[in-house]
């Protein structure tokens, strides 16, 4: 011990020793290492299937908002749509959601959320972003119900916008199709042609689109052309709509964006 204290001769001893006991010191902590290691990294069976649950519900719940995302989407777009529309309207407008449809396949009539609260009013035209929809036929406080142009007993006067060759736009049931009626051999008329509102009735204002003729036939014996019309407004799938108020229905004070 005294060497020791006062001397620095069994230093190399020391070396030498720690050397050769190390090893058994790493050996020996073999078990506790392996214990550690299987705490941290091995998980029981029950606390997998919870976390994959977990991240199920997870996954399903990111699935679902991302749907309504794209859904707001889509509305954002119609929406930007409807706002363009007005700027090409020189009449002032009320924009109305549609709130329900009719269950009858033969009649085509939908359900909107403004009334007589709002100023409507039963003939009032009603339009999309893309033309004429239909136009007002009963009024409640806070609803009303509108007649679309495609129903059976529905009929538009309309001209063809490149010539103003005036005829009859009849609906037909069908959500996608117009027939224009007592339209002459002889009328300077075609494929492609845009139809609009002629005015005449004093019903819907003139100029707003009403369709585009897709085929026109002449049967045998026939006084009159058989002419196919596509609507240019979307019937069945507009959710945000447009009410008119011209000039002379005293109503031009009315906000397009309210």
């Amino acid at each position: 011990m005294m060497v020791d204290v006062f001397t620095p001769w069994l230093k190399p001893v020391y070396s030498t020793v720690d050397n050769l006991v190390r090893p058994l010191y790493w050996f020996s902590n073999i078990p506790q290492r392996v214990q550690e290691w299987s705490s941290s990294s091995v998980t029981s069976r029950s606390e997998l299937e919870s976390e994959n649950l977990r991240l199920t519900k997870e996954s399903l719940i990111y699935y679902g908002q991302l749907q309504r995302m794209s859904d707001l989407a889509a509305e954002n777009l119609r929406l930007r749509r409807l706002l363009n529309a007005t700027e090409l309207v020189m009449d002032s407008v009320l924009v109305t959601e549609v709130i329900g449809v009719s269950a009858n396949p033969q009649r085509h009539t939908l359900s909107i959320d403004r009334g007589s609260d709002d100023g409507v009013f039963v003939g009032q035209p009603l339009l999309d972003a893309e033309g004429l929809m239909g136009q007002i036929i009963t009024v409640h406080n806070n609803h009303s119900t509108a007649l679309l142009i495609t129903d059976s007993s529905h009929a538009l006067p309309v001209q063809v916008l490149r010539n103003g060759v005036r005829s009859i736009a009849e609906g037909s049931s069908d959500y996608n199709l117009l027939s224009l009626k007592f339209v002459s051999p002889t009328a300077d008329i075609k494929e492609g042609d845009k139809l609009v509102s002629s005015g005449l009735g004093g019903l819907y204002p003139v100029g707003y689109p009403v369709g585009t003729i897709i085929s026109i036939e002449q049967e045998p014996g026939d006084s009159f052309l058989k002419i196919s019309v596509d609507p240019s407004a979307e019937i069945d799938r507009s959710r945000h709509l447009l009410l008119l108020y011209t000039s002379r229905d005293g109503d031009g004070d009315l906000d397009s964006t309210e």
